[in-house]
């Protein structure tokens, strides 16, 4: 079986191609979730009948590659990167929480393993460049890179789970807040939670505090293990 990629693109035919049919699947996951997606649904987003689509998609397995190598472009930062190792990191990963923030759904491609595409690996490339000339050795830096893309991933697929609750519940942060509120208060006030309590009372830094300085954090202790160190 071969690659999406490397297969041959069909020629475009008015107002058709490969690229309508992938960011029409974009457009539908962006307003509905992945769930909507599938070739029947975007064929008639397109005014296309299904069997048409077949000529340029051949599978939904192939779809889902494509609409995740899309926003992976959307990462791509345009060359040079920033000298400093670690401002080119921080950059690269805001870029990728910033894209996963406009396509939540694609925490659920992570989950399905798709297969990478070209922008995919570009990126990938990208985030390798930016140790260059700091003297560790292959290994080393895919180590790094590791442990870097581990934080990424559980910071980005956490934040999307609790910002898409109040959507698939039918009701918005406050209310959900609202509800939860007096039944945490009680626990809190009879005392079980003396750690926990001041946390809730007080307040506690918000998503954005909590990215910055989690990744800080895991940037330190790469920069704590570089050779020469």
């Amino acid at each position: 079986m071969s690659s999406v990629w490397s297969r041959p693109v069909p020629p475009r035919r008015p107002a058709l191609s490969r690229e309508a049919v992938v960011a029409a699947a974009v457009e539908l996951a962006d307003a509905e979730g992945l769930g909507a997606v599938s070739i029947r649904r975007v064929a008639a987003e397109l005014g296309a009948r299904t069997m048409t689509l077949y000529s340029y998609i051949e599978r939904k397995e192939d779809l889902l590659a494509l609409m995740a190598d899309e926003i992976a472009a959307e990462v791509l930062v345009e060359e040079p990167l920033p000298g400093d190792w670690r401002a080119a990191l921080l950059l690269l990963a805001r870029r990728e929480r910033e894209v996963v923030r406009r396509h939540p759904w694609r925490v659920e491609l992570i989950s399905q393993g798709v297969a990478v595409g070209p922008n995919g690996l570009r990126h990938v490339e990208q985030k390798l460049s930016a140790f260059d000339g700091l003297g560790a050795d292959r290994l080393r830096v895919w180590r790094y890179l590791a442990a870097f893309n581990d934080y990424m991933t559980g910071f980005v697929v956490r934040e999307a789970l609790e910002r898409g609750q109040p959507r698939q519940g039918g009701i918005n942060d406050a209310e959900r807040a609202a509800v939860a509120e007096p039944y945490i208060r009680e626990l809190i006030e009879g005392g079980e939670f003396p750690r926990l309590a001041p946390m809730i009372e007080q307040g506690v830094p918000g998503a954005d505090d909590n990215f910055e300085r989690g990744l800080s954090w895991v940037l330190d202790g790469i920069e704590g293990d570089l050779p020469g160190r």
